[in-house]
């Protein structure tokens, strides 16, 4: 728009602000977005539209598009996350089995499959066929004795070995965001913080990859975890697709918060457990919508993993369970002991692997990421190949722990001693004593949870893809299952007790230890989490019995309790404040009794604040209060006498307004008047033309007086996503206070480093 009339021979005036350009409104990398503005831009977008749609029938087809992308969306996230997990299951479980031996029939074949496809097995010897040979089999035609079992253990180890350096080359060459479990920075992202590159393509490519490498090195680290990242950079690559989230920060983050969804639904095959995971744990803002939305991609997600069915049990989860006995209240006592155990055993691996990981972060340690996966994966794979519940991969041990003991099972966990004369129903066995078998399994099974407890301490924010949630039911679920069967015999021996004579008679089926580890894995898994409703959800969609919910609140109930007794940060948030990342949690309360000017810059003793004036600056000015200074942006006064406030003018828009004003229009030098006002100031004659830049102005800036309580600011802060908010007094301006100024504020009066707090 040029402006004709000559205004004190300043010539032709042009706002060219009137017109885009490109990168306004976007934010530079480790900045935080303005929630209130992406809502404002998004409600004068959805406004233009829909007044256009009146105008032609293409503009109504247009609308209706734009109104559907948002399930176009959905649809592909679910579609491509529910894909990618099928064939990380499927490789997973093919390259596991590899570290043993391999299938003579077709290679690609995992242990299972070939067995399937072998019509010499026998129901007895189901997991040995001809086709399947272990590596000593196959090398020196053994496959017992001394010789095989070294030869087994060392091809075991260079297996590990071989998958853990592979991971972590790719990660540290291609990809050193795919690292990690991802939730943190997910956590903090969906809390409107820009971390480019963290969603990119190659993150989803070698995350995927090298998440199958890792967990087939039988590290102990799960792919739940990740696969909420994985699908998280499906959603930011189709949200990149369409114009309406691309181009606007908050409306991505709603994507965000459905594909996180999606991840949780394809990782434990539980989509409501997936929408009430992103509603408790992960996303800041959640509207209806985008519940609605979270709900259809976790469906289709895990509608297209149930289609892959990479299992092989029409289920979405290896360890899907169910079981035939009711439980007792009498049971609630060691639920409510597991509760406690999870809530213990959460709170030291949290302060372990905190110290673990701020000394990687501030010695020579996190020089060496290369050695440090050779060196876990060396002593995981050497001290585990001996025990056969630490060998096998997580989840299968997990599988065998959830199990209730059939008629069918061959697992030592179900070798009790038979009564001959007994003739039941398959799935209605009465409680037995306890064979050799099953105490042989209890000292192995101690031995793993003790090793378990250890190791993951250590393995837990490796440079490698690493999730949390399976190793910590796998410690539970080891619990667990000691408690239930030491509960099963109790009552067995002792069924004349006062507490097992109402419900445990002679010969009846009244304990299940399978639900016992079950139990245990929902208490650890909540006691590292902090997760309540989401986590019981999860639990009873893995097992379909609606039956245990009970059992399954108690122990999350107790977890988190116990956990919040030593400290209230769940893992995610405790390595979100380790990382210094500017994430303002919704369930920290803040109850101290300062005010506003307290925490507003500058104090007492600084230099006074940066600010624009409204007409007096030249652009060299401006370029020169940008160059001295790193702030986001800066507010504009009347004039430094006055410090009457007119708005606030981010410095990123700044600049790329007076570049852009340099290449586009003519006349604008380094003297000329910058304005933000609707119409120019009085110049002198033959003065170089004004620069205009009223367009990029926030002339609604967030404002509370010096003697606003903190209490206050901080939910404003919390609940409006606000970057900064202005101090005045009657209209003048005194001072600003940002995020960090907050997050700093908070962490000071609770005593921690507010140093700690590196990003605004």
């Amino acid at each position: 728009m040029v402006n004709a009339g000559d205004m004190n021979g300043s010539g032709n005036l042009m706002d060219f602000l009137d017109e885009p350009f490109p990168d306004v409104g976007t934010y530079e990398d480790f900045h935080t977005i303005d929630w209130l503005r992406e809502k404002s831009r998004d409600t004068d977008r959805h406004r233009k539209i829909t007044s256009k749609s009146k105008e032609s029938i293409w503009e109504f087809i247009k609308s209706l598009l734009d109104a559907w992308s948002g399930w176009v969306v959905m649809l592909l996230i679910g579609l491509l996350a529910g894909t990618l997990a099928g064939v990380i299951d499927l490789a997973v479980d093919w390259m596991t089995d590899l570290k043993e031996g391999v299938c003579l029939s077709a290679f690609w074949y995992s242990h299972e499959q070939c067995c399937w496809t072998s019509n010499e097995t026998t129901f007895d010897d189901r997991d040995k066929c001809p086709l399947w040979q272990k590596w000593s089999e196959l090398l020196v035609s053994q496959s017992e004795g001394a010789s095989a079992y070294i030869l087994n253990y060392f091809l075991y180890v260079m297996w590990a070995l071989c998958f853990a350096f592979l991971a972590v080359s790719l990660v540290r060459v291609f990809a050193p965001y795919a690292c990690g479990s991802g939730i943190p920075e997910i956590k903090t992202i969906l809390s409107g913080f820009i971390i480019r590159g963290y969603l990119g393509k190659w993150t989803l490519l070698i995350k995927t990859v090298t998440l199958v490498l890792v967990v087939s090195s039988g590290l102990s680290l799960g792919k739940e975890g990740p696969l909420v990242h994985v699908a998280c950079c499906c959603g930011n690559f189709f949200s990149s697709l369409f114009s309406k989230y691309s181009k606007n920060e908050g409306k991505r983050r709603e994507v965000l918060s459905a594909a996180a969804a999606a991840g949780v639904s394809v990782a434990f095959g539980a989509p409501i457990g997936g929408v009430l995971f992103s509603l408790e744990e992960v996303s800041y803002y959640f509207p209806l919508k985008t519940l609605w939305r979270s709900f259809f991609a976790a469906l289709v997600a895990a509608f297209t993993l149930r289609s892959i069915n990479p299992f092989g049990n029409s289920r979405l989860v290896l360890f899907y369970v169910e079981y035939h006995t009711p439980w007792y209240m009498a049971e609630l006592f060691p639920f409510i002991l597991l509760g406690v155990f999870g809530g213990l055993w959460g709170t030291l691996f949290i302060r372990c692997n905190i110290a673990w990981c701020r000394r990687r972060k501030t010695t020579r340690l996190g020089k060496y990421p290369v050695l440090e996966v050779i060196v876990i994966t060396a002593i995981t794979a050497i001290i585990a190949y001996p025990n056969p519940y630490t060998r096998r991969s997580t989840s299968e041990l997990i599988s065998e722990l959830f199990n209730d003991c059939g008629a069918l099972e061959s697992s030592q966990l179900c070798d009790y001693i038979n009564d001959p004369n007994m003739t039941r129903p398959v799935d209605d066995i009465p409680d037995r004593p306890a064979g050799p078998g099953v105490y042989t399994a209890m000292w192995q099974l101690a031995l793993a949870l003790v090793f378990k407890i250890v190791i993951t301490i250590f393995t837990f924010g490796m440079k490698i893809p690493s999730g949390l949630f399976i190793p910590s039911m796998a410690v539970g679920a080891m619990a667990g299952r000691m408690v239930g069967i030491g509960v099963e015999q109790l009552a067995y021996h002792h069924h004349d007790w006062i507490i097992f004579r109402n419900w445990c008679r002679p010969g009846a089926d009244c304990v299940t230890p399978g639900l016992y580890a079950m139990v245990g894995a929902a208490a650890c898994l909540g006691g590292v989490t902090r997760m309540t409703v989401s986590l019981v959800v999860i639990m009873f969609e893995l097992t379909g019995g609606l039956e245990y919910i009970v059992p399954l609140m108690a122990a999350a109930v107790t977890s988190k309790w116990v956990a919040d007794a030593f400290g209230k940060e769940g893992i995610y948030e405790a390595h979100i404040h380790l990382n210094g990342y500017p994430f303002l949690d919704v369930k920290d309360e803040f109850t101290h009794r300062t005010l506003a000017t307290d925490v507003m810059r500058p104090r007492r003793g600084e230099a006074p604040l940066s600010v624009l004036t409204q007409d007096s600056m030249t652009v060299e000015d401006v370029e020169t209060l940008i160059k001295e200074t790193d702030y986001n942006g800066f507010p504009v006064v009347v004039s430094k006498d006055s410090e009457r406030l007119i708005g606030f003018a981010q410095r990123r828009e700044l600049i790329l307004a007076i570049k852009n004003a340099r290449q586009r229009q003519d006349g604008v030098v380094s003297n000329s008047i910058v304005y933000f006002t609707e119409d120019p100031p009085e110049l002198p004659p033959n003065s170089p033309h004004p620069l205009k830049l009223r367009r990029i102005l926030n002339l609604s800036p967030f404002t509370v007086t010096d003697h606003t309580p903190m209490e206050t600011v901080v939910d404003i802060f919390r609940k409006l996503g606000l970057r900064q908010c202005l101090v005045t007094r009657s209209g003048r301006l005194l001072g600003i206070i940002t995020k960090k100024d907050v997050l700093r504020h908070m962490a000071q009066m609770a005593n921690q480093d507010p140093e700690s707090i590196m990003f605004n």
